[in-house]
């Protein structure tokens, strides 16, 4: 429904490169594997995904001044419209994604551009006609965007707009803290935390109870249980639980991503709660089917 109030989204841009070995890694020696360049980054993922299932979204970033154009007009092909802002110092960002036999991956990160990312990135017009807000994580591990961030969602608040989280990353939620983390987001209207994330910001293992404890913090927790399915609740504790359907996954990158889009669009579009997670759980389930965060 491209008619309806807009999904704005903040976070990174990158270029992913994937590297899917023929076996383990051989220390000091080689070992085969194939190896492919997409786009990639959480917040570039999430606005794809949103795009290609028919909502209308607006990305913020910060990229290499060389690749401005370049970038626009990807964001344009998949139904993005981007506000980006050139940094004539930092190249774009990089990820480099290594997929373990069973799918699972592990990264190696170079921010670049997103780094300087500043509230003059971040005007109000992205606040105009807008529902809902979205941050990911990784604007709030260094201290230029996170303050950039920050003032994006007070802005926000302050006009009555929704605000959804989404950590990203476990590693560097770790390094923060979950007290700083939660400063910083405390009062937004969702959270899309995986197990692990929702594990580090409540020091639970119990989902019933880290959705209790997220749900202090706000309106809606959402945890997702890959493979498993997710579940969502606030402080009174799960309102709903949903399994997954049995997919063979070939890689999980971005696999958040898409399960976020998937619940933002249809709750933008007026659904209830269950419709909104099946449609997540569905998006997520798509995801993990194919290599690379956005879909081809």
């Amino acid at each position: 429904m491209k008619g309806s109030r807009r999904i704005v989204v903040v976070g990174d841009v990158m270029t992913d490169v994937i590297v899917s070995p023929e076996g383990p890694m051989v220390k000091g020696s080689d070992r085969r594997a194939q190896i492919r360049q997409r786009p990639g980054g959480s917040g570039a993922n999430q606005a794809v995904w949103l795009g290609v299932l028919g909502a209308r979204v607006t990305f913020a970033a910060r990229v290499g001044e060389a690749d401005k154009a370049r970038w626009e007009a990807y964001f344009r092909g998949r139904g993005v419209e981007p506000s980006l802002t050139a940094d004539p110092a930092l190249p774009s960002g990089v990820l480099v994604t290594i997929l373990d036999p069973d799918g699972e991956r592990s990264f190696l990160t170079d921010r670049g551009a997103n780094l300087n990312l500043s509230s003059a990135d971040l005007p109000d017009s992205l606040l105009v006609d807008t529902a809902i807000l979205v941050v990911s994580g990784y604007s709030f591990f260094a201290p230029g965007p996170r303050t950039a961030v920050m003032d994006l969602m007070a802005r926000a608040k302050a006009r009555g707009i929704g605000i959804a989280v989404d950590p990203a990353s476990a590693g560097f939620l770790a390094e923060v803290g979950s007290e700083s983390f939660l400063s910083w987001t405390s009062g937004a209207s969702l959270l899309f935390a995986n197990r692990e994330e929702a594990a580090l910001l409540t020091d639970a293992a119990d989902i019933g109870e880290q959705i209790a404890l997220l749900g202090a913090h706000f309106e809606t927790a959402i945890v997702k249980c890959g493979a498993h399915g997710a579940a969502l609740g606030g402080a009174g504790g799960v309102r709903l639980e949903m399994a997954a359907p049995r997919v063979v996954a070939v890689d999980s990158t971005g696999a958040g991503d898409a399960f976020a889009a998937g619940f933002l669009k249809t709750l933008c579009e007026g659904g209830d709660e269950k419709r909104a997670l099946a449609s997540a759980i569905a998006a997520g389930a798509r995801a993990v089917q194919a290599v690379g965060g956005q879909p081809n």
